[in-house]
């Protein structure tokens, strides 16, 4: 049973991860889009999806705000309960397609750098990304299922929770299917990952033309992402084996999935401040907004100068693009 202090450590948890979350994300959208819009790459294209994934978690934060405010119990329209638990795992879910997705990509780029370059083509990724939109989203589906194909008392009895408490029908129906997304979505993934970032970073080291500091923004991405997995996701997948085990959810279900959260939050994190893509995005924008305020407070300070040379990226390696 979670008590009125736990709420409210869930509810502060909401609320840093919306306040920080969102901003960020809104930005690194922002930056990823004008770059698709202007020349189109695999990575980032599969960045954008993924900021949009957060974006989707984020906008349906508030009610889960709400249901905490209410010491977890649901007393909004009960359409509402089942489209945010779908919205809500789908982009944890997606999250980890995405991230495997990107670690393939970097790994393709140093380990097989011309069979890649040939292949390198953006109507790929968006293949992959319509793939992982559905594949995340069919399996995230039971949240419908489990909602609504019981017995009308079974959901009656459930109705001041959201997808929180179940009856022994639903927990047949729900434990071989989490068991199924943890090994599927994150295990399997989280493999690749593992696999791809670690070779990365082994080829990188043994290539004597790339400098150190590239280098070393790789290698803080690699283990940036790794721990992204790690600490969001694994505990989360964890509790899908237990609860199969224990043929229960566990009841400490509810705090790693508090966890995953926190994914909408270092995404941003990982892939905005380490992709150099991102980076001369971020300084356009950053620009555009100083020239705007130096028209209304003509300010050295707000001022760049016109003899700076701009940002260029066109020389740095395309693998920590």
């Amino acid at each position: 049973m979670i008590t009125n202090e736990h709420a409210h450590i869930v509810l502060a948890i909401y609320i840093v991860t919306f306040l920080t979350g969102l901003p960020s994300n809104l930005l690194a959208f922002y930056a990823f889009l004008v770059k698709v819009r202007r020349k189109p790459t695999p990575v980032d294209i599969l960045l954008l999806n993924l900021t949009i994934s957060d974006l989707v978690l984020l906008m349906f934060l508030p009610l889960k705000m709400r249901e905490a405010a209410s010491g977890m119990v649901w007393n909004m329209p009960s359409f509402l309960c089942p489209l945010t638990g779908f919205c809500y795992f789908s982009s944890i879910y997606i999250s980890t397609l995405f991230l495997t997705a990107v670690s393939v990509e970097r790994y393709l780029g140093v380990a097989f750098p011309i069979k890649y370059k040939l292949h390198r083509k953006p109507e790929y990724a968006i293949f992959a990304s319509v793939c992982f939109w559905f594949i995340a989203c069919g399996h995230c589906s039971i949240v419908y299922i489990v909602q609504y194909c019981v017995d009308k008392d079974a959901v009656q009895g459930n109705e001041t929770k959201c997808y929180e408490d179940f009856t022994n029908d639903q927990l047949k129906i729900l434990l071989p299917v989490r068991l199924e997304l943890g090994v599927t979505l994150f295990f399997i993934p989280f493999t690749i990952t593992l696999f791809c970032y670690i070779n990365f970073i082994r080829i990188l080291m043994c290539l004597p033309n790339i400098q150190k500091k590239r280098k070393q923004r790789a290698i803080g991405l690699a283990i940036a992402t790794l721990a992204n997995f790690c600490i969001c996701f694994a505990p989360y997948n964890i509790s899908h084996i237990v609860g199969f085990v224990n043929n229960k959810s566990p009841k400490w279900r509810v705090d790693a999935l508090l966890l995953s959260t926190f994914n909408a939050t270092l995404d941003p994190v990982v892939f905005y401040f380490t992709s150099t893509t991102v980076q001369k995005t971020f300084f356009d924008f950053v620009e555009v907004i100083l020239l705007k305020l130096g028209k209304i407070c003509p300010c050295k300070k707000f001022c760049l100068s016109q003899g700076e040379p701009p940002y260029d990226d066109s020389n740095l390696d395309r693998s920590t693009t």
